[in-house]
């Protein structure tokens, strides 16, 4: 403002020389011209100057400013700075919207920001597929005209925002949704998230605990009602009967003690406990001691076949390898009539990995069963599996054994026709007698097979 005046000033001067000037030398009528036509000039000057002013800020926003004259160059420069000033602070605030929006779209949880009257205003994608909602279709659309169901229409009817909703989507089938609204300010937001895993881990959770508890029932009742049997009768009843009373009681005992050790193990695996050392475990070996161990369950009812691996070894827990194995085999045996053949095998496979198997020509499994095999205490008959004293969780932990050494259980059975259970290990975790991992799609010799003595 100070540069204006002080050109104004300057003008008024120089009109004021110029019209004494031509008062001295001219006409009076001409000193009047020459100050109204230097006036004029400024004024054009100025005119000018606004004209280029208003054409910028015309312009789109961060369109250079003109360059200036006189007071106007002083102009110019402080809008030039405000600009600049408000461009960094647009800037900024850009970056902040940007990082505001990817993290919206990067949280595991739905977020909807709904407005005074629940109409969506934004949503994220987690809550497009929790929802089954389009951000290019719905935003501007009531939620309760998208979201039909009538626990959500009777949660924000109620406006009791404290406890989520627990919601079966018909959008999303199959899942069950977490929603709350949260308000804030004069809006919303409504928060979604994918609580269907922990429903079914609480259902296993509950269905465990009934199992568990039945399944401790029979051999308590059992071992109580013996001993109570041999304590009321002590006097009257022989050595030989209080005997049989007292193994009958063992027996329950064992299989209460099999099944809690069971229990602990499976516990371990499916909390995933760290995995002991790896080393390497000759298969020869492994083979050898699961196969004495059939035969000491079977007594010599049954033909147990053992192949030779030719120095084969696996890399990983012996122990959780050995239990593995030994559930699979001891299966095999339970369920094989007297007279049949169990046969346990090392195979190598074409992508360089390799499987045991062991099949029995036993009473077979119908194909419904299969895929359920793995489940805690599935039983496909439940009064034979007791008899034989199965806990209904071998396959269970075979599954996670497998799974803490990246290889799959694979199942194929025939009603009558037996069945054949495969453990199927990777390349990597397989080594020669030298200690040479395999790889690739080199091939394991398999060697010579032959047949211990049952």
């Amino acid at each position: 403002m100070n540069q204006f005046w002080l050109e104004v000033i300057g003008v008024t001067v120089i009109a004021g020389v110029a019209a004494l000037l031509a008062g001295l030398l001219l006409e009076p009528i001409w000193a009047l011209g020459i100050v109204a036509a230097v006036y004029l000039l400024f004024a054009m000057h100025h005119l000018r100057q606004l004209s280029r002013l208003m054409n910028w800020l015309a312009q789109p926003l961060g369109t250079l400013l003109p360059a200036g004259g006189g007071a106007w160059e002083v102009v110019f420069a402080a809008l030039h700075r405000r600009a600049r000033v408000a461009a960094e602070e647009r800037r900024q605030l850009s970056l902040a919207l940007n990082r505001l929006l990817r993290a919206g779209q990067a949280l595991p949880d739905g977020v909807v920001i709904l407005d005074t009257n629940f109409i969506i205003e934004w949503l994220n994608p987690m809550a497009e597929g929790h929802l089954g909602l389009s951000s290019a279709m719905d935003i501007g659309s009531p939620i309760t005209n998208l979201l039909r169901e009538p626990g959500f229409i009777e949660y924000i009817a109620a406006a009791q925002f404290a406890e989520p909703l627990a919601l079966h989507p018909l959008r999303n089938p199959g899942h069950t949704l977490a929603l709350q609204i949260v308000p804030y300010g004069a809006q919303k937001l409504l928060l979604t998230r994918d609580i269907t895993h922990q429903i079914k881990l609480e259902t296993m959770r509950r269905d465990f605990v009934a199992n568990v508890s039945h399944e401790l029932k029979t051999p308590l009742t059992v071992v109580s009602g013996f001993l109570e049997t041999s304590l009321d009768s002590l006097r009257e009843s022989s050595v030989e009967e209080v005997a049989r009373f007292l193994t009958l009681a063992s027996e329950q005992a064992l299989r209460m003690q099999r099944l809690v050790e069971d229990l602990l193990a499976l516990s371990a695996l499916e909390t995933g406990s760290p995995p002991p050392s790896e080393e390497r475990v000759g298969l020869d070996e492994l083979l050898a001691e699961v196969a004495a161990e059939a035969r000491a369950l079977s007594n010599g009812h049954h033909q147990i076949e053992v192949a030779s691996t030719t120095g084969i070894s696996l890399l990983g827990s012996r122990s959780e390898l050995r239990s593995a194995l030994s559930n699979l085999v001891s299966n095999a045996v339970r369920y094989t009539p007297e007279g049949g053949k169990v046969r346990i095998a090392w195979e190598p496979t074409a992508d360089g990995g390799g499987k045991i198997s062991v099949s029995d020509n036993g009473i077979g499994i119908e194909s419904q069963h299969i895929p359920r095999l793995t489940e805690r205490f599935y039983r496909i008959d439940r009064g034979r599996s007791r008899e034989s004293g199965g806990t209904g969780l071998g396959l269970a932990i075979v599954k996670h054994v497998l799974t803490r050494h990246q290889a799959v259980l694979e199942i194929s059975s025939q009603l009558g026709g037996g069945s054949t259970f495969s453990a199927c290990f990777p390349s990597h975790r397989i080594v020669e007698t030298q200690g040479q991992r395999l790889g690739g799609n080199r091939q394991v010799d398999q060697g010579m097979t032959h047949e211990f003595p049952a």
